[in-house]
């Protein structure tokens, strides 16, 4: 008989032996991420999709090559409602042996549009390392995740090698950035292949580049193009202005009409979260944010409340004249695209109802205005009492030395709503390689080398802790 000390002592030293491969690992693992930097695979029709395809091939050549998986595949799965095909997502299994729980692993290898190259330091996607920090886009979003992922496998399957019993199933989306559209149906499509006991979906952030973060509250996302309108056509301004609202003059009034004096959200209907918020200075936010000295902060209550448990409204698009062919003219249409972040707890479809009903009731000057391009993503509450968050906290706690953190997060992952739905018995954790100074989405995207390290070895500590779990 196997003595509990003797026990203890073989998984002190399975987890010694998962911790230097780790550290093994790390050379050939930047080596890999900054190769699939080099591929840029945006799912915007606008961009080369034969890069997504390139993108897709070497992931699922990354996976086949960590020799764990039974089977891996690059698939599409149809994007309801229409003839097309989303964009292709690589799905590798390996099925769970002698009462072992299943883990899926979740990233996306598509990544936001570079935007002007004159605003990045070095080009967009040629890696690049610097003061600690590889530079490039989806170097953090989300192509880390995707590293964290196979040099967790790569290093458990070394360090434990036949006594691996783990159920794995990793998926590697192809669309995250251009809204999952065909998400949900490829979940359905595959649901006996994805279904597991606890999912990791690798694309949020930690509190700093040292301390590691669980999410356990992401806001909701409401996005939709709003057209005002104010005359059958374009007429002289000197002519008629004074007495003939231009559709600038409607949109400008209308818009303002969303927020208050203090730049807070004054939508009726509009929720808030009532929640605790760690402590987070506006020194803090002014650097994290790139908050310029003479600007202030906006919203009340605590910083944190506003970011993670209040609602926003942000203009982040808009058609009009330009600068460049400016003329005395009254505009007859103005487009803008509003992108909206709602509470936790509310759903997208309510908070758009009195986004819309807000907007109609305030429209000035009986401006006419058109609804288009919803785009509707529900927020999310972890439930923290499943004993696959403690196991996470803890493998947080070992492979970054410091105790995590529970993260609300302002922005948004969607999907994650489809993926309660489908497996509602699976524990969600949300985890993540982006420190607050990684620039996702914007120029000069980096990854912190030390978060990265830290976050391959947290998940190869996770996935050795639940080989050792009875189902």
């Amino acid at each position: 008989m196997t003595s509990p000390s003797s026990s203890v002592t073989a998984s002190a030293d399975r987890e010694a032996a998962v911790a230097d491969a780790v550290a093994q690992g790390i050379p050939s693992a930047l080596s890999d991420l900054g190769h699939l930097v080099r591929i840029p695979g945006i799912a915007w029709p606008a961009f080369d999709q034969s890069q997504l395809e390139r993108s897709a091939e070497a992931v699922a050549a990354l996976a086949e090559g960590t020799g764990v998986f039974d089977s891996v595949r690059v698939l599409r799965a149809d994007i309801p409602g229409t003839e097309e095909k989303g964009q292709p997502a690589v799905l590798a299994t390996r099925a769970a042996r002698h009462g072992r729980p299943t883990i899926l692993l979740y990233a996306h290898h598509d990544v936001q549009p570079p935007g002007s190259d004159e605003l990045w330091d070095t080009p967009p996607f040629e890696p690049t390392v610097r003061d600690g920090r590889l530079y490039g886009r989806g170097a953090a979003d989300d192509k880390a995740g995707i590293m964290a992922h196979i040099g967790a496998v790569r290093a458990v399957a070394e360090a434990i090698g036949d006594d691996l019993d783990l159920g794995i199933a990793m998926f590697i989306e192809g669309e995250e950035e251009y809204g999952s559209r065909s998400f949900g149906q490829f979940l359905k499509d595959n649901e006996e292949a994805l279904r597991a006991d606890a999912i990791v979906v690798a694309d949020s952030g930690n509190w700093d580049a040292q301390t590691p973060g669980l999410t356990v509250s992401l806001r909701g996302a409401v996005r939709f193009t709003l057209t005002v309108r104010t005359l059958a056509h374009a007429s002289h301004s000197g002519m008629f202005g004074g007495a003939v609202p231009d559709a600038m003059l409607a949109t400008i009034r209308l818009l303002d009409s969303l927020w208050d004096e203090n730049g807070s959200v004054a939508v009726e209907g509009l929720h808030v979260r009532d929640a605790a918020t760690p402590e987070y200075t506006e020194e803090t936010l002014r650097d994290e944010a790139g908050l310029l000295p003479g600007v202030t902060p906006i919203g009340d209550g605590t910083i944190l409340s506003r970011i993670w448990n209040k609602p926003t409204v942000t203009v982040i698009g808009i058609d009009a004249t330009s600068v460049a062919e400016a003329s005395n003219t009254l505009a007859p249409e103005t487009t803008v695209v509003l992108s909206c972040r709602i509470a936790p707890g509310q759903s997208a479809q309510d908070a758009y109802d009195a986004l819309e009903a807000h907007l109609r009731a305030h429209a000035p000057f009986g401006a006419e205005l058109t609804f288009s391009d919803l785009d509707l993503g529900n927020p999310f509450l972890v439930d923290t009492s499943g004993w696959a968050v403690g196991m996470v906290r803890g493998a947080m706690a070992d492979g970054y030395g410091k105790d995590p953190v529970d993260l609300g997060i302002g922005g948004s992952i969607p999907f994650i709503a489809d993926l309660v739905e489908t497996f509602p018995a699976a524990q969600i954790l949300v985890t993540g390689v982006e420190d607050p100074h990684a620039r996702a989405h914007s120029p000069n995207e980096s990854l912190h080398l030390d978060t990265f390290r830290h976050a391959i070895a947290t998940e190869a500590l996770l996935l050795a802790r639940m080989n050792e779990v009875a189902r």
